[in-house]
């Protein structure tokens, strides 16, 4: 066995005698003194010569941890020498040993993690070559064990994040290799960087964006690389706004190469995402600023996606999507636009020429390409365009429907085998840590809105139909529809899962208007009607959620209309808990109000209706149509209604108001549902009657109640 090793050990010392000698001398130390003498010795022999792997791996062997413990923690240095000279020597070791990552993971070195984070944040001569020395080693341990599998989180836990903040704003030696350090940990780990030291990290991007915003040299291009990554989750100080916005105004408006440009328009695409406009002074200046950045957005995303052969910087192009989706937002903003009038014309111009290079795009996309991030960001700004514009470009969005449909069914079925739509990646532009290359994603949320508008016109919807996509929405709402029901917690559902409902809904709405064959035939939009049914009666009695009542009522009205032969609409259990929870979302909206010196009381909105009334008034008169719709075809209804008290009551308001203050549109609709009651049912019109509903009927000059009771 000794044979064996005997070759290796010649060949060793042939490379390194020195080495071996200091080795020797310290595997024969008989005290703590001749030990400190010979690491001294072993460490200089380390620094002034590579080692290989097997040497380091000999050297931890010959040391182990113990004496580096006993370095790092010892207070008192032997006579003559500084204070920080045994804790040096125990890092020097430490890092030595960190550059085996086996030996960087070690639980005697996670274990330093304090210590070695304190010594950066440690004052002392900046002069001192030692001390100099110290802090690169300390520099190299904690940079090892960040390269190790957990070491980030490691790092985070013992303070590091904290210490290299503070060790970068003294500006003290090695503070750059501090920057470095942040700036992979955050790549690493954001979330949990911000939460163990936000303050320090808000410090640090103060700092970051006040050098950015007076830089005049070529730093300020490296600037606009790092600052993104430290860009807080929350909110971002408006100093920092108004520092980074006035760096970005400079850079962009000058003359730039790629390079030089490209970092600075990923920052204002994390600024947008972060911010929307805020970070924008208003005003001529700031409206000229964004106007430049759209263009400048625009015309990148042309250069990368129209010119044949042209390589497609995706992270780029990416942010500039990013920087389009603003610009359609702040040409749609009407309160307080930053824009101006012609300046919005000239951005919707540039952009529709940027979106007509979009679909071209697409256009070209194979199946094999289908499941890449760079596509679900195209499809991203096109569905952010198509909810604001779709007359413009109408025949190349047609053409690409087909896709678009098979696109968002491919992805949906893919996120459904993979789990929750709604844990999906949804912000693929400006994400830091982007996705890999096969990834499910909720494209099908992206273009509901634009889908909402092509369903109402005659060309795209026959399209949208042949190709499937009343299906694939019916799915889509029954899958989301399940995240909001008993057993889930809607707490921390993102407010993109109920507004996606809502634009369904609208989506249905229209296909029952235009389409009525269709959701006859379609078996699909049976499964839709039992899940209304059985949803809206606890629907309306939850808090905060009336305008997604006031969609699911609507359009289970208006189906059951059409779908009033179904045998589920018979009066079962389901269908009786539906009408009754529609009656009190329609009967609930109005109330009489006494005013301080007036005879007679008004009719007023309900407190929980006023404040959604704006976006709710349509869905109400249209549900009113709707109920009146089915009280001919479903027998039951009538009684039913009665048995509600609903007619009674609405006379009852009706007699307690002065008529002056009941709009036109509302007795119309009043007086829709209260004739077809009567017609429908006599005790209906005993009902009335008692409740003087003939001189009501007269008061409010409703002709056709009044005739209607007048008859036996």
């Amino acid at each position: 066995m000794a044979s064996d090793c005997e070759p290796a050990l010649s060949q060793a010392e042939s490379r390194n005698p020195t080495l071996e000698r200091y080795l020797g001398a310290l595997r024969d130390a008989k005290n703590d003194s001749e030990q400190f003498a010979a690491l001294l010795l072993v460490t200089k022999a380390v620094k002034a010569g590579d080692i290989d792997a097997k040497t380091r791996r000999r050297i931890f062997d010959a040391v182990g941890f113990t004496f580096p413990n006993r370095l790092l923690t010892s207070k008192e240095a032997p006579d003559g020498c500084p204070d920080h000279v045994l804790r040096a020597l125990g890092v020097a070791l430490l890092a030595c040993f960190c550059s085996d990552p086996e030996l960087a993971a070690h639980p005697q070195v996670l274990n330093k993690i304090p210590i070695l984070s304190a010594i950066l944040t440690t004052r002392g001569d900046p002069d001192d070559a030692a001390r100099r020395s110290m802090i690169d080693d300390t520099y190299q341990c904690l940079t090892a064990v960040a390269g190790t599998p957990r070491g980030p989180r490691h790092l985070i836990a013992g303070g590091t994040v904290a210490a290299l903040c503070q060790a970068y704003l003294g500006h003290g030696y090695g503070f750059d290799q501090a920057l470095a350090l942040l700036v992979g940990l955050l790549a690493a780990a954001e979330t949990q960087c911000w939460k163990e030291a936000e303050p320090e990290l808000l410090a640090v991007l103060r700092g970051l964006s006040e050098d950015f915003q007076k830089a005049e040299d070529a730093s300020k291009f490296e600037l606009c690389q790092l600052l993104p990554l430290f860009l807080p989750p929350t909110t971002v100080p408006t100093e920092c706004l108004r520092d980074l916005q006035a760096g970005l105004a400079r850079i962009l408006g000058s003359k730039l190469s790629s390079w030089q440009r490209n970092p600075a328009l990923k920052l204002a695409a994390r600024l947008a995402h972060a911010c929307g406009s805020e970070w924008i002074p208003a005003g001529g200046s700031g409206s000229k600023f964004l106007a430049l950045l759209v263009n400048l957005a625009c015309v990148e995303v042309r250069l990368a996606l129209e010119e044949p052969g042209a390589e497609v910087k995706e992270d780029v192009v990416t942010a500039c999507y990013a920087l389009m989706e603003l610009g359609i937002q702040e040409c749609t903003r009407v309160e307080q636009p930053l824009l101006k009038e012609p300046q919005k014309v000239q951005l919707v111009s540039i952009m529709k020429e940027a979106i007509g290079a979009v679909i071209h795009y697409l256009q070209q996309v194979g199946p094999e390409k289908q499941k890449e991030p760079f596509v679900f960001a195209s499809v991203r700004i096109l569905g952010a365009w198509l909810a604001e514009e779709t007359s413009s470009l109408r025949k190349e969005i047609c053409q690409l429907l087909p896709f678009l449909v098979r696109y968002a069914k491919s992805l949906y079925e893919e996120a459904e085998e993979a789990g929750d739509l709604s844990q999906q990646v949804a912000n693929l532009a400006i994400s830091p840590t982007p996705p890999g290359p096969s990834w499910p994603g909720d494209a099908l949320r992206l273009l509901l809105p634009g889908w909402c508008h092509l369903t109402a016109e005659d060309g795209p919807r026959e399209i949208l139909i042949k190709e499937g996509a009343p299906s694939l929405l019916c799915q889509y709402f029954l899958q989301q529809w399940e995240l909001t029901s008993p057993g889930h917690d809607t707490s921390v559902l993102p407010d993109s899962v109920e507004i996606g409902l809502q634009t369904c809904c609208h989506i249905f709405l229209n296909l029952v208007v235009t389409a009525p064959g269709l959701i006859k035939r379609d078996a699909c939009f049976t499964s839709l009607m039992n899940t209304l049914m059985t949803s809206l009666p606890s629907l309306v009695q939850q808090k905060g959620r009336l305008l997604l009542a006031a969609n699911v009522a609507t359009l289970g009205l208006l189906m059951a209309r059409l779908l009033s032969t179904s045998p589920a609409l018979q009066g079962t259990p389901a269908s009786r808990g539906f009408f009754a929870a529609a009656i009190l979302f329609l009967s609930q909206s109005h109330v009489a109000r006494a005013s301080p010196g007036a005879e007679q009381a008004t009719l007023a909105l309900a407190p929980d209706y006023e404040g959604v009334w704006a976006d709710l008034q349509e869905l109400w008169f249209l549900g009113m149509q709707a109920f009146t719709g089915c009280v001919p075809l479903l027998p039951w209804l009538a009684p039913a209604a009665l048995r509600s008290r609903w007619p009674q009551e609405l006379l009852q308001l009706l007699g307690s108001v002065s008529p002056t203050s009941v709009k036109p549109e509302m007795v119309a609709a009043y007086q829709g549902v209260l004739v077809e009651l009567a017609r429908a049912n006599r005790l209906c019109r005993e009902a009335m009657r008692l409740q003087a509903g003939e001189e009501t009927a007269s008061h409010y000059r409703m002709a056709a109640l009044e005739q209607c009771l007048s008859e036996p």
